[in-house]
């Protein structure tokens, strides 16, 4: 295990030695990756980082809210609104790897436009080590490892992360004062939910998504697992009241697990399972059957795409 004292200094002084008197701009997603690098820069260059939240609309459900509520104190703190941009470029596209690529290109315009505008020379990131092993494993490209462009309109990129795995940057964001909500978060994908669609990335599919993975979040927290959410497969054939529907199949996944390298699907009680399949058919309209993914990884990933 990381000595974390140890470590927020050495990452401290490698972020001052790296970035001089030059502005920086981090990606800050609420996730515990993001917010524990954004608060390591924070605290080693101050109002020098300038701290962006861009929702995708692909984010949590109340994510830009309290990103508003919990970074506020960072003075150059900005959100961007950046969902049509992010939907309207996803739109027809089906294969996995393109969905990263497009939102890995996006994540970078972004933030070049912001960095224009506020002069920064240089980006910060949350990048892990399981990110850049799995990339660089040909396992998935991440949006922030091999998402990104070719060409990188940045004087240097920033990962003080990059050799921790996430129970490790857990224990440095407690030792940095990040709040509970923050330090003890599930892991949330960096495309968003775009991986946790099977197929088009639409509007109507995101919002299923959003719901549903609220609805998990909520319901299995006694269970306190690594990571729980829903996805949306596809479609399948249903009844609710009088009619017949054909609407969405939703998978919820929850799964034990140290770093993400590997996972072991949780055993839920059935009480448990139907009251998720009651309250996401219940009360997503477009909803016509639930189902637990008992897989674990490997063969798996965590992720859907």
């Amino acid at each position: 295990m990381v000595d974390v004292d140890e470590f927020i200094d050495e990452a401290t002084a490698e972020i001052r030695e790296k970035l001089g008197d030059d502005t920086a701009i981090i990606a800050l997603s609420g996730g515990v990756d993001s917010s524990t690098a954004a608060a390591l820069a924070h605290e080693a260059v101050g109002d020098q980082l300038v701290p962006v939240y861009v929702d995708t609309g692909l984010m949590r459900k109340g994510e830009t809210e309290e990103i508003r509520e919990e970074f506020g104190y960072m003075d150059r703190l900005r959100i961007v609104d950046a969902a049509d941009r992010y939907l309207d470029r996803l739109a027809g596209v089906t294969d996995p790897e393109e969905k990263r690529k497009v939102i890995g290109d996006q994540f970078i315009e972004e933030f070049q436009t912001v960095a224009s505008e506020v002069g920064a020379d240089h980006l910060v990131q949350g990048t892990i080590y399981p990110d850049r092993i799995e990339s660089e494993g040909n396992i998935k490209s991440h949006h922030n490892v091999g998402g990104l462009p070719d060409v990188v309109e940045f004087d240097g990129i920033v990962e003080p992360l990059r050799d921790l795995y996430k129970d490790e940057v857990r224990e440095v964001a407690r030792e940095l004062g990040l709040e509970e909500v923050i330090s003890e978060r599930m892991p949330f994908p960096g495309p968003g939910l775009a991986v946790r669609i099977v197929g088009e990335v639409t509007r109507e599919k995101v919002e299923v998504a959003r719901e549903a993975t609220h609805v998990v979040e909520e319901e299995l927290e006694e269970y306190d697992p690594w990571q729980a959410f829903a996805a949306v497969l596809g479609k399948a054939t249903g009844v609710k009241g009088d009619n017949r529907v054909h609407g969405y199949v939703v998978a919820v996944r929850s799964v034990e697990s140290r770093d993400g390298m590997t996972a072991r699907a949780q055993e839920l009680e059935w009480d448990t399972l139907q009251r998720l399949q009651s309250r996401i058919a219940g009360t997503i309209d477009n909803v016509s059957r639930v189902v637990y993914d008992v897989t674990h990884k490997p063969p798996a990933t965590i992720e859907y795409e």
